[in-house]
């Protein structure tokens, strides 16, 4: 099966950047959102992440156009019904992707494959509730979307090798590099990437370093971007407290257990960059280590 048409569900953050490089790839492309504030928001946020790649001599003003001209947003999950391929990329709720996921099988062609942008949730909690489970499968596209590599794809134990390979060469066709996890809770990058920064966590909550030495060391000792508190300021601190807690209930072992640190800012709303207060006060002109 060739993928032609592509529908997005959710035009926050992750689905914005889907959307988006799925229009500078040639797809028509329709994004979703609840209503026609977000939605409005969303598409604002797209056509600034575009001209910001032209700006940057990523993208052509000629091709930001074609783009465009290839994306719709909608405010109407029916809307969707005649796309190839559609990926959920809403809030990490699974009682929300399951009413999503059900929508969409009574509404789409058998044809068209149901994927799941979840960071952390089975794929089968989702695929269980439709009636073609072979063609429901994780696609977990990396933050920011167009500037990332990777799409993480999660093979269910009902996906077929069929939508596997389908969806294989989608993501190729999107420029990105492709990954295959089986599909447990949180898959290969989170499995990997939460407790060393819940172990971050743990380390400055128990005083064993300062924030920017626990950050530079990160950096200039292994290579990393960024150190992993500036990391989690800006992944958000109540997006990892939630894939957290997904984790050690599937697992129920101490490296996915949230640090009570973690639990407590997020209950203060310091949530990181996008409150303007996390292990940095950005807000206040706080700045992570420059290196």
């Amino acid at each position: 099966m060739e993928i032609k048409k592509v529908g997005v569900v959710g035009c926050g953050l992750m689905g914005a950047g889907i959307a988006e490089v799925c229009a500078r790839a040639g797809y028509d492309t329709v994004v979703r959102e609840v209503d026609d504030g977000l939605l409005a928001k969303g598409l604002d946020r797209l056509r600034t992440s575009m001209a910001g790649a032209v700006e940057r001599g990523k993208l052509s003003d000629q091709n930001r156009a074609a783009a465009g001209g290839r994306l719709r947003g909608t405010t109407r999950l029916e809307e969707l019904a005649d796309r190839d391929l559609i990926i959920e990329a809403v809030t990490e709720s699974l009682a929300v992707k399951r009413e999503i996921f059900e929508t969409l099988d009574r509404a789409c062609p058998s044809y068209t494959i149901l994927a799941s942008n979840t960071s952390s949730i089975p794929i089968i909690d989702m695929a269980s509730v439709t009636g073609r489970p072979d063609r429901v499968l994780g696609m977990h596209f990396m933050n920011p979307v167009p500037v990332m590599r990777l799409v993480e794809l999660v093979q269910a134990i009902t996906t077929s090798d069929e939508t596997l390979a389908t969806s294989r060469a989608f993501g190729e066709a999107v420029g990105k590099r492709v990954i295959v996890s089986k599909d447990r809770a949180g898959f290969i990058v989170n499995m990997l990437l939460v407790p060393y920064l819940l172990e971050a966590i743990r380390m400055y909550e128990s005083g064993f370093a300062t924030r920017e030495d626990i950050d530079v060391g990160m950096v200039l000792g292994t290579n990393h971007p960024m150190g992993p508190l500036t990391l989690l300021d800006y992944v958000g601190l109540d997006t990892t407290y939630f894939i957290a807690n997904i984790l050690f209930e599937e697992y129920r072992q101490s490296q996915y257990a949230p640090p009570p640190l973690l639990k407590q800012m997020v209950t203060a709303g310091f949530n990181g960059r996008k409150s303007g207060r996390g292990f940095y006060d950005y807000a206040a002109g706080e700045k992570p280590p420059q290196t």
